[in-house]
């Protein structure tokens, strides 16, 4: 008896300690944040450490801001009991533009379908209101990272529109056909692009009772007014972008040339001094602020630079009327071009990088170019290893072989050709990038450019842009 007494107890104790032991490992937390949160910030309500947003539409009109687990590749959390995470309160119906600002954990979302600018509060995970109302559609929007003012370029009305966030005023400046503006961090310099034109404008803000600068094109409001665009000294060619350099005193103005139906294709350096938008004009021209301007017959219509090395992406028009797609190298110490590089075909609009001593280059409209009509690899996504200097397709096709195809097709069923990329983020320190690209999202190894399985990242609907929600700084990403 007293025998079968200690083995009752044994055998208790046993079945308590399994089944504490089961209690622990179903309450194991996997979304642990350490006690001091990095640069201090607020930790999100999904509790995911590594996020990547997407922007997504379902119909053109309605749409929304899907969370992806960037660390593990999922749209879910590991328990499966939240099969999906978003940003709540967020109503755009066409979210093509995601301009992402981590270090201040805010973005804001443009909708292209009524042109909307939501605020993004990151650690919220919520759109906490509108960052100004644009008169129409924008072909082309910056906001700094202290969204002290919304630039807007607006095609159709032929306006730059300036929502001055200091006075809570907003400014529509005349200027036909602009389809481009891009400002810098600090909000002291705003420049201005116009189609098929070789002039390049800049903005600038009068003081109280000042009268209009000599040259002038428009200045808003017509009584007393504030805000004037005047030209910008320079020979350009299609000016296309503008790259701000790294130590904020120069400005790289990307000359589109044949690729926008100009002449050459080039880059402009300018002094940023004489174009700070409370630098007022007193002469007609006003001061020449060009330092250098060097030709890039490989095209260009984007650009970045590590310090030491600017890289251009653009394309060259060939002698059977295409065009080619090319990664231009240029030594920032005596702007000599120091190579050229073929990459993927297309309008060229995005350049990162990324681990792995690696350089992503994103374009859309790439089955039209040099590489489709030559039977190679003709998408929309080039890795650049900085190291060895090769360029390589991503995903790896072959167009002629019946056995080569990509490893996920969109819901197209196209085997070798993904689509336009629209959105390149980098997951920093995990060796990957995210992408929209044909319309779904799509990750890759930067190691070797291999494709990760996304059965379990695709999203409902058409994905229009990503950005990386927790990147240690903005510029990286």
């Amino acid at each position: 008896m007293k025998n079968r007494s200690l083995c009752t107890r044994t055998l208790s104790g046993l079945l308590l300690a399994m089944f504490t032991l089961a209690l622990a490992s179903c309450g194991h937390n996997y979304y642990k944040f350490p006690q001091y949160t990095f640069a201090n910030r607020p930790i999100p309500p999904s509790k995911l450490a590594n996020r990547v947003m997407v922007g997504v539409t379902a119909n053109g009109t309605q749409g929304g801001l899907s969370i992806l687990d960037g660390l593990r590749d999922i749209r879910s959390n590991i328990q499966n009991t939240i099969t999906s995470f978003s940003i709540s309160g967020y109503s755009g119906g066409y979210p093509s533009k995601i301009i992402n600002y981590p270090a201040e954990t805010a973005g804001y979302v443009y909708s292209q379908s009524d042109g909307s600018v939501a605020i993004i509060n990151y650690g919220t995970e919520a759109s906490t209101g509108s960052a100004g109302t644009l008169p129409a559609l924008s072909t082309g929007l910056a906001i700094p990272p202290s969204r002290a003012a919304v630039y807007s370029a607006e095609e159709s009305t032929g306006q730059l529109v300036a929502l001055d966030n200091s006075t809570g005023k907003s400014y529509a400046l005349n200027l036909p056909n602009v389809y481009r503006v891009a400002s810098n961090t600090g909000n002291t310099v705003v420049l201005a692009m116009v189609r098929n034109s070789n002039t390049l404008y800049r903005l600038v803000k009068l003081n109280a009772n000042q009268a209009t600068p000599p040259g002038y094109v428009d200045c808003q409001p017509y009584n007393l007014p504030v805000y004037c665009v005047v030209p910008v000294v320079g020979t350009y060619d299609r000016p296309q972008d503008a790259y701000f350099s790294l130590d904020g005193t120069t400005v790289d103005v990307l000359n589109c040339g044949p690729e926008c139906g100009g002449s050459t294709a080039s880059v402009s350096i300018l002094n940023l001094a004489p174009l700070v938008i409370n630098t007022i004009p007193t002469t007609s021209p006003d001061t020449n602020a060009v330092v250098s301007n060097f030709a890039v017959p490989g095209g260009v219509t984007t650009a970045i630079s590590d310090g030491t090395t600017l890289y251009l992406a653009g394309q060259q028009l060939m002698a059977d009327g295409l065009f080619a797609g090319n990664l231009t190298t240029v030594s920032l110490a005596n702007l000599s071009i120091t190579g050229k590089y073929s990459i993927s075909d297309g309008n060229h609009s995005k350049l990162l990088f990324a681990d792995d001593n690696t350089l992503w280059i994103g374009s859309q409209f790439c089955a039209t170019g040099e590489r489709a009509k030559n039977n190679l690899n003709y998408n929309c996504l080039t890795r650049f290893d900085l190291g060895a200097k090769t360029a390589s397709i991503v995903p790896a096709v072959d167009p002629t072989s019946s056995t080569s195809s990509v490893p996920y097709p969109n819901t197209d069923g196209n085997t070798k050709y993904y689509g336009s990329l629209t959105g390149l983020c980098w997951v920093e320190t995990f060796h990957k990038v995210y992408t929209a690209y044909g319309g779904q999202v799509h990750a890759f190894n930067t190691a070797d450019a291999s494709e990760i399985n996304n059965q379990f990242i695709i999203v409902q609907g058409t994905a229009l842009d990503v950005a990386y929600m927790d990147a240690s700084t903005d510029e990286t990403n």
